[in-house]
């Protein structure tokens, strides 16, 4: 049975702080009293009578209470011992700022042992890091920080939680009109990790959307219960998940607990889960204020206006890389357009208005007005305003009024766009939040947003996956099945495999052919690469051809298989699993026979899969053009493909803690209503000890 999650409430909205060390702890108290922490802060200090004009405790014991927060700044060594304090005193947790625990194991040898035996300290009580800043609640005025930020206080906003306390600074930094209710740091993660920080967070009623930036995941169990928290609370998780590249992946070793799985799992398993994925930090600051006013979007239906064609094209071009959609005007906006935009205008979407109603607030927001009439799920405006310190940006703001009235006349989703950051000043920015516009910095990064909503509005819409399969590797020796067992093992899963016989002696190869019906298949039983080893022979079409080709191959071969020759496909697939460190077992499906290394053509699903998913992953494939019947060709028999993957993953299902690799390549897609057929199979299987 699964442990009830702990509560970390105590520690992330304290009404009593302890802070242990010197510089550190004392900026701590700095920055709380900053913000106004109506709470009790406690300094802890060997010698000092007082700090900032509060008394100093000289040790846990002494403090009046268990504090619900603490910051310990102090070594490493020290810090553990803090830490067994805090616990044995029933505190609600704390942060350990200390560096030189496992993420420096290859520079200090005990590195490892003491982060495991601050772990061993803390008990039950939670800590966050070693090697971290800690959290900064705006909400609370509650900052666990020991360093300068640029935040200011919120009543309500997002939560963004990082590994980095480096990249929480930045964050803090940001100008863009993002309202930040919680800025976390997680460091090591070595016994709370951030999906569990971000479940807490996100049951915070003042939190309305979770950024999440994310080297490696901590849990896989806690990641789930924060997407279902995310559906139930409808409140969006958004996440940057670094580590495509090597040097990223390398670079998860400053913070451990990370498991740096395949990345392209990485973004199937994020799926899944409803929780959308984004490239670059901007990316995730702007989807953050999109969800933060209007959640996920209905669709990906999306309108674009601005003055300029350059700027209708940039917009355009962006589109296409996008999974958005500038679907054309309906009639109804058409006559109000043309009554207000005149003749000159090709009415369209991307819509360039030119400058004929540029300064004229009425007829830009009738312009505008109708154009948010559209039914879009987002209409943008493309502004880029003038410097302000050298020119008068009076036209822009008749814009920004004209945008925020359209607005409010259709109750839309709008953003002003500006193609460049630098050209929308930050008190814009804010006024549009107010005004419940979203203020979006940078044409990629807009769409970016909008696809990652309209990701996030679909999945909702969809039933709730099941729980993913836990499925870590078994224990036993590692073995791998001849090809006639492992088509067996997956023929009782529903598996199409091709009639075969197995034979030892070569002489009976040949009535064996006879019995299964001519043309056939050989091949030598036990020979790992058969190709190369010359123990395959295909379209045999009689019994001394057989006899002939088993004993060409007896040396290597340790019997035989004979198989009925499959038809001609339309198209070859290869289905597969991988395991990986996070996500366990994962069902490949993609180009297969001699396509696999030449287009690199596959998708991921993660297990248990849906038919929704196995269809919409096939539906994805380059080759998917064959199955279509390209240029006049036969039309592939995809209902059966799709039978074929369900099966494979029934299988992986069944037998998830033994499967180590699992390889079914080619299966031949016949002609539509003629079926599938697995033509080889590679099964590489953990088999118990005997005792």
């Amino acid at each position: 049975m699964t442990p009830a999650p702990r509560s970390l409430d105590r520690l992330t909205r304290p009404k009593t702080i302890a802070v242990f060390g010197g510089k550190e702890a004392r900026r701590v108290i700095e920055q709380c009293d900053k913000m106004g922490f109506a709470g009790e802060i406690w300094p802890v200090h060997p010698k000092s009578d007082e700090i900032l004009g509060r008394k100093c405790y000289r040790s846990v014991a002494d403090l009046p209470a268990a504090p619900d927060a603490s910051f310990v700044g102090v070594n490493r060594q020290l810090t553990i011992e803090i830490i067994r304090d805090l616990s044995a005193r029933g505190a609600g947790g704390a942060v350990c700022y200390a560096s030189g625990f496992r993420e420096a194991v290859s520079e200090l040898a005990d590195g490892d042992a003491l982060q495991a035996a601050l772990v061993a300290a803390a008990g039950d009580m939670p800590i966050l890091g070693p090697n971290c800043y800690g959290f900064i609640n705006m909400l609370d005025g509650a900052l666990m920080w020991p360093d300068q930020h640029g935040m200011l206080r919120v009543d309500r906003g997002v939560a963004v939680l990082t590994q980095s306390s480096n990249i929480a600074c930045n964050i803090s930094m940001q100008q863009r009109g993002l309202p930040l209710a919680y800025l976390m740091t997680a460091g090591n993660q070595a016994q709370t990790g951030l999906a569990e920080l971000a479940c807490t967070v996100i049951q915070d009623s003042r939190v309305t959307a979770v950024g999440l930036h994310v080297e490696g995941f901590d849990s896989l169990e806690a990641l789930e219960r924060l997407a279902g928290l995310s559906r139930q609370l409808k409140k969006p998780v958004v996440m940057l998940k670094v580590g495509k590249s090597e040097a990223a992946q390398l670079a998860t070793v400053s913070h451990t607990a990370s498991l740096a799985g395949n990345d392209r799992v990485s973004s199937a398993l994020l799926e899944r889960l409803g929780i959308g994925r984004v490239e670059t930090l901007p990316e995730l600051l702007e989807t953050l204020k999109l969800l933060h006013l209007y959640g996920p979007l209905e669709s990906a239906d999306i309108s674009s206006m601005s003055c300029s064609g350059g700027e209708a094209s940039l917009m355009a071009d962006a589109g296409v890389r996008r999974k958005i959609a500038y679907r054309p005007l309906r009639d109804e906006q058409l006559k109000p357009l043309r009554e207000t935009l005149g003749q000159m205008v090709t009415l369209a979407n991307p819509l360039d208005y030119h400058t004929f109603v540029w300064g004229n607030g009425e007829k830009q927001t009738a312009a505008i007005t109708a154009m948010m009439q559209g039914g879009y799920a987002l209409n943008l405006v493309v502004l880029d305003f003038p410097r302000l310190d050298r020119c008068d940006a009076a036209d822009w703001m008749t814009t920004v009024d004209a945008v925020v009235a359209a607005r409010i006349a259709t109750g839309a989703n709008a953003g002003i766009v500006s193609s460049m950051a630098e050209n929308l000043p930050e008190a814009v920015a804010e006024r549009l939040m107010r005004d419940g516009v979203v203020p979006f910095y940078g044409i990629e990064e807009t769409l970016a947003a909008a696809e990652t909503a309209a990701f996030i509005g679909k999945a909702w819409r969809e039933p709730a996956p099941a729980p993913l399969l836990k499925s870590n590797a078994g224990a036993g020796e590692l073995v791998t099945l001849n090809e006639d067992d492992a088509k067996r093992e997956l023929s009782a899963f529903g598996l199409p495999v091709p009639e075969g016989l197995v034979e030892i002696e070569p002489e009976d190869t040949g009535p064996a052919a006879e019995r299964l019906g001519f043309p056939v298949v050989l091949k030598g039983r036990g020979v790992a690469h058969k190709t190369e080893a010359g123990a395959v022979k295909l379209n045999l079409k009689s019994r001394d051809e057989v006899n002939a080709a088993a004993h060409a191959m007896a040396g290597a071969a340790n019997g035989y298989l004979v198989e009925k020759m499959a038809g001609k496909p339309v198209a070859e697939i290869i289905i597969g699993a991988i395991r990986d460190p996070v996500a366990g077992l994962v069902l490949t499906v993609g180009a297969g026979g001699i396509l696999v290394e030449l287009l690199e053509d596959s998708a991921l699903i993660t297990l248990p899969p849906t038919r929704a998913a196995i269809s919409a992953a096939i539906s994805g494939l380059k080759i998917r053009k064959l199955l279509d019947g390209y240029r006049g060709g036969p039309k592939g028999d995809i209902a059966a493909l799709e039978l074929a993957v369900a099966a494979v993953a029934a299988y992986l299902v069944a037998n998830a803690g033994d499967i180590e690799e699992l390889d079914i390549n080619p299966v031949m897609v016949l002609p539509e209503g003629e079926g599938v057929v697995a033509v080889d199979a590679l099964v590489r299987r953990r088999i118990p000890s005997s005792l």
